[in-house]
C-alpha cells in the first residue's frame, strides 16, 4: 500500500492506494473513527464492489447501512441528498457515524455533502471507483450538489477522515469513465507539472492499456499535486486552489448548457482545457505549441476538444453564474507555460466567444 499525506493540521488524513485488497479498508477506517454505524453510500453499477467494502467493516466491528442509488449526475441534488437524511434518521445516526462514499464523483459529492451537513457533521470515508474520483474529486474535501442554474452550487469544504483507493477496480471501469478520468490527469501537467505532462504524452498507449505500473503513478503524482495545493488553500482564501479550476469556467457551462450527464465531467474538462488555452492564445500569453501538446494528447485519449452547438449566448449566460467571478467580472485560470496557470480578471467577452467559436484547429 502507498500512501500520501495531506497535512491540514488536525483535519489531516492519508490518502491509501493500493491493489486488490478490500479487506484492508474496515481496519483502515477503524483507525479513523470511534463510531460503529457505517453508512455506506453507492450507485447501482458497483454495488458488488459496496458489499466488499461493507463485509470488511463488518469484520472491523462496524454496523454497515447501504444506501445505493441510481447512477448519474442528475442525483447530485438536494430531493436526494433529503432521501439520505431520511435514512441517516431512521437509523438513528449520531455525530460518530461514519459516512462511507462508494463511487464516481456524484456519490462523493452527494455522500460528503450530507455528511457535511447532517448533525452538522459527520466523519467521512471516500471510497472512489473511477479514475476522475481518485484524482479529483475524493481529495480535497469540496462536497455539494447541483442547482439548476448552475453545478455545484451548493455546497461546502469536509474533509474527510480518509481516502482508499483501490487502483484495481479501474480494470472494470467502462472506457468511458476512464477516459474522462485522463482529462483531470492531464490538467494536472498543465497547471502544475510540465514533467508530468510529458510522462503522460511518453505513455500514452500504456496508459489507455491500462497498465497496472502508468495507472498506479498517474493516480499517485495526481492525488499528490493536488494534496500540495489543498494544503497551502484549504478553502480557496489565498488564491492558489484556484488553479484547480483551469477549463472548469467552460466545463461547466457545457455540463449546464448541454443537461448534466450530456457530457462526463472529463470530457466537458477536456474540451474546456482547450478553449481556455486558446484564449490565453489570443491574450499572448502562450505560443500555440501549448494548445497543440494538449489538443494532441486530449485527442489520443479519445476525448473532445471543442464543444457541442450550443448556443453561445447561453453558454455565456453560464458561466456568469460561475463561482470563480466577482462583481459580474468573468474569470478565468488560464496558462502562463505549460506547469503554470494564473487567474485572469479582465478577459474581454469577445474573446471568450472566439474561443467558443473555434476551439480547435
Amino acid at each position: 500500500m502507498q500512501s500520501i499525506r495531506v497535512q491540514l493540521g488536525e483535519r489531516s488524513y492519508d490518502i491509501a492506494i493500493t491493489g486488490d485488497d478490500p479487506s484492508e479498508i474496515g481496519p483502515f477506517a477503524r483507525q479513523r473513527t470511534k463510531g460503529n454505524l457505517a453508512f455506506v453510500v453507492t450507485d447501482e453499477h458497483v454495488v458488488e464492489h459496496a458489499d466488499r467494502v461493507a463485509a470488511s467493516f463488518r469484520h472491523a466491528g462496524f454496523a454497515p447501512l447501504l444506501a445505493s442509488l441510481p447512477s448519474g449526475e442528475a442525483q447530485k441534488s438536494l430531493s436526494m441528498a433529503s432521501y439520505l437524511y431520511d435514512r441517516l434518521a431512521e437509523a438513528r445516526a449520531d455525530r460518530r457515524t461514519l459516512v462511507v462514499a462508494v463511487g464516481g464523483g456524484v456519490i462523493g459529492d452527494l455522500a460528503g455533502f450530507v455528511a457535511a451537513t447532517w448533525n452538522r457533521g459527520l466523519p467521512l470515508l471516500m471510497v472512489p471507483t473511477t479514475l476522475l474520483a481518485m484524482v479529483d474529486s475524493s481529495v480535497g474535501g469540496k462536497v455539494g450538489v447541483n442547482h439548476p442554474r448552475g453545478k455545484n452550487l451548493i455546497g461546502a469544504f469536509h474533509q474527510p477522515v480518509g481516502v482508499w483507493i483501490d487502483a484495481s477496480h479501474l480494470n472494470t471501469l467502462p472506457d468511458r469513465e476512464y477516459r474522462s478520468g485522463l482529462a483531470e490527469v492531464v490538467k494536472y501537467g498543465v497547471i502544475l507539472d510540465a514533467d508530468f505532462f510529458a510522462y503522460l504524452e511518453r505513455n500514452a498507449a500504456a496508459i489507455l492499456a491500462r497498465d497496472a505500473e502508468c495507472v498506479r503513478q498517474i493516480v499517485a503524482r495526481s492525488c499528490r499535486l493536488k494534496a500540495d495545493v489543498v494544503e497551502r488553500d484549504e478553502r480557496e482564501e489565498t488564491g492558489l486552489r484556484i488553479v484547480l479550476n483551469y477549463g472548469h469556467t467552460f466545463a461547466h457551462a457545457f455540463e449546464t448548457v448541454g443537461g448534466y450527464g450530456t457530457w462526463l465531467h472529463g470530457e466537458a474538462v477536456s474540451a474546456g482545457m482547450v478553449c481556455a488555452s486558446r484564449l490565453a492564445e489570443r491574450r499572448g500569453s502562450i505560443d500555440a505549441d501549448i494548445t497543440e501538446r494538449q489538443r494532441r494528447l486530449l485527442q489520443t485519449f479519445g476525448l473532445p476538444i471543442a464543444p457541442e452547438t450550443w448556443p453561445v449566448d447561453d453558454l455565456i449566460a453560464a458561466m456568469r453564474s460561475d463561482k470563480k467571478n466577482l462583481a459580474g467580472r468573468l474569470r478565468f485560470v488560464l496558462p502562463k507555460r505549460l506547469g503554470e496557470v494564473a487567474l485572469f480578471d479582465d478577459v474581454p467577452e469577445a474573446d471568450v466567444r472566439e474561443a467558443l467559436a473555434c476551439p480547435s484547429r
